[in-house]
């Protein structure tokens, strides 16, 4: 139920958004949030992006049975040694890592033997803290796969159009404007860790200063602010989050 439900909210806060004229040099979303993205880029109709989302979320849920997947975060430890300790803890059941969130956050995901164990690898080679999270499967790892397939399968009877502007793709961080990419993207985004501290990156790189956050909370704003500096970091989920918005792009205009 979560899952359309935040894409719902996010495009209902995108229209109103849209209404005040503010435009979008590039779009990105950090897993279900590429759907909102694309929906944004008008690359895929909302009705569309929700059939796919509902699918999505159920394709996902049934990929592995109910607590027999973990997530975890990992804080304070480099990539590299992430990845060994997943490979090394992966003698207890698999464990990848799922979402490069931002410098010294990283979330890992598998069976949850594995991910316990890795828990444990993760706090004796350092790490500051490693707290499994309340999710309901090891999403964006290969135990995904059937999962990708399936959602693939629907992905291709959906035509995409070309972005109104580059979309940067979770699986790559790289911008994108050819729309059978940016389906094949999507397909292996259930599977493939999502490379946020690097689209993040990209994104600067290219000139973003303004990054508007749009939908529930304000995770994404953090993780930003741990990746690059002198940005200005707005969010829309509400009319108080909204005014503020319209007020701050006034004032740098």
């Amino acid at each position: 139920n979560t899952q359309p439900a935040i894409l719902t909210t996010s495009i209902a806060c995108t229209r109103v958004l849209e209404s005040f004229g503010i435009k979008a040099d590039f779009f990105a979303g950090h897993s279900l949030g590429e759907y909102t993205a694309l929906v944004a880029a008008e690359t895929l109709t909302f009705e569309r992006a929700l059939k796919l989302v509902l699918l999505r979320s159920r394709l996902m849920e049934e990929a592995v049975p109910q607590g027999v997947g973990a997530m975890a975060a990992i804080l304070g430890l480099k990539p590299d040694l992430i990845d060994e300790i997943c490979v090394e803890a992966s003698s207890a059941g698999l464990v990848e890592p799922a979402n490069y969130n931002c410098p010294g956050q990283i979330v890992i995901a598998g069976y949850e033997k594995g991910v316990q164990r890795a828990i444990e690898l993760a706090r004796i080679k350092g790490a500051k803290r490693a707290i499994p999270l309340a999710v309901s499967g090891p999403f964006h790892t290969s135990l995904m796969t059937e999962a990708s397939l399936k959602l693939g399968e629907e992905i291709q009877k959906y035509p995409f159009a070309r972005p109104k502007a580059p979309i940067v793709a979770n699986v790559t961080a790289e911008f994108e404007l050819e729309p059978e990419i940016i389906k094949e993207n999507l397909i292996l985004q259930m599977k493939k860790p999502v490379r946020w501290e690097k689209s993040v990156e990209n994104l600067y790189k290219a000139g973003a200063k303004i990054f508007i956050e749009i939908g529930p909370g304000k995770v994404l704003n953090g993780l930003i602010r741990k990746t690059v500096k002198d940005v200005l970091l707005l969010n829309v989920e509400d009319e108080a989050s909204l005014r503020n918005t319209l007020k701050k792009l006034e004032e740098v205009a």
